[in-house]
């Protein structure tokens, strides 16, 4: 290799091309009030990513079996999740790829009704890392007018497919103006995203596998993925998180998907996870717009405190 030639390898790479990726897309400040509207301890944003049968689709899988697993989702699970959410007075916000919403219309208007909220997750649940700029950018841009389309409400916030980020994914989600990116996991709380040092203005919520569903119970036939812990187990560490953003005064945000949680043994979790959390009186449930919100009235807080000290 010469001197002009890249290096190939990471511990290759000079300092400044490690930092360089590293910086790219860092975590802010906390926007974590003092108090959570109407004076509540802990906010809980409990969220859904309705993909249905994008998963199979977007790699070609076409198969009815395949298929079959993703329509449980609509067909059984999303009505459950809706009933036992308005059984106990809860909000939440469903992340829903474009075809998921075109192939159940009926089902995105439901999630798109108060007191809930709806938002982008892809087109087809595509793999956003192996596309181009231009592609990637076309597909948010098709799938938030398809959903606003169905349902006569504009998505406000995103969660890319499988929570990734391309090289091109900030700067695509900022020119397309959204007001929060729910994909990271550099913090339980919310934050801003800074870009190459600089603050963006973007909120970002949070997640994490131990608060998604699909790691515990996720089963594929052929592959080595298999379900590994027991419902009530998770229940448990569902329960320890909540307690623990309690403590803290923080955020307890969930991810689920109606064809993993709405199988009967799964939504007993969420059931009794919704009482425990129920029985706190100082609890916010908010919608990830509603916390966004109370994130950015934080920053402008912090702005104005800064500006006058």
């Amino acid at each position: 290799m010469s001197a002009a030639d890249p290096p190939h390898e990471p511990w290759q790479w000079p300092e400044a091309t490690w930092r360089r990726h590293v910086e790219a897309v860092r975590a802010g400040r906390r926007l974590v009030p003092s108090r959570w509207p109407g004076g509540a301890r802990v906010a809980v944003a409990i969220s859904f990513d309705s993909d249905h049968e994008t998963i199979p689709l977007r790699d070609g899988e076409t198969s009815p079996g395949r298929l079959a697993q993703g329509e449980y989702g609509a067909r059984v699970g999303a009505g459950r999740v809706l009933e036992l959410l308005a059984e106990h007075r809860v909000p939440a916000t469903f992340f829903m790829p474009a075809v998921s919403a075109l192939l159940h219309p009926g089902e995105v208007k439901d999630y798109a009704s108060e007191p809930h909220e709806i938002g982008v997750h892809g087109w087809i649940h595509e793999r956003n890392t192996l596309l181009a700029e231009e592609d990637e950018r076309e597909l948010i841009s098709r799938a938030r007018e398809s959903l606003a389309e169905i349902t006569g409400v504009r998505p406000t916030g995103i969660r890319t497919p499988s929570w990734d980020f391309s090289d091109s994914t900030l700067d695509t989600i900022r020119e397309l103006g959204f007001d929060y990116d729910s994909s990271l996991m550099a913090d339980d709380e919310p934050y801003e995203i800074v870009a190459n040092g600089s603050p963006t203005g973007l909120v970002e919520i949070p997640v994490d596998w131990i608060r998604d569903d699909a790691p515990y119970f996720t089963m594929d036939r052929y592959g080595s993925v298999r379900p590994h812990t027991r419902p009530r187990d998770v229940l448990e560490i569902w329960i320890d998180e909540f307690d623990a953003a309690y403590r803290a005064g923080g955020v307890f945000q969930l991810t689920m998907h109606p064809h993993v949680i709405g199988h009967r043994s799964r939504l007993v979790v969420l059931r009794e996870l919704l009482d425990h959390i129920r029985a706190h009186g100082d609890v916010w449930f908010a919608t990830h717009a509603e916390l966004a919100g109370a994130a950015r009235a934080e920053a402008t807080r912090l702005d104005t405190a800064g500006a006058t000290s």
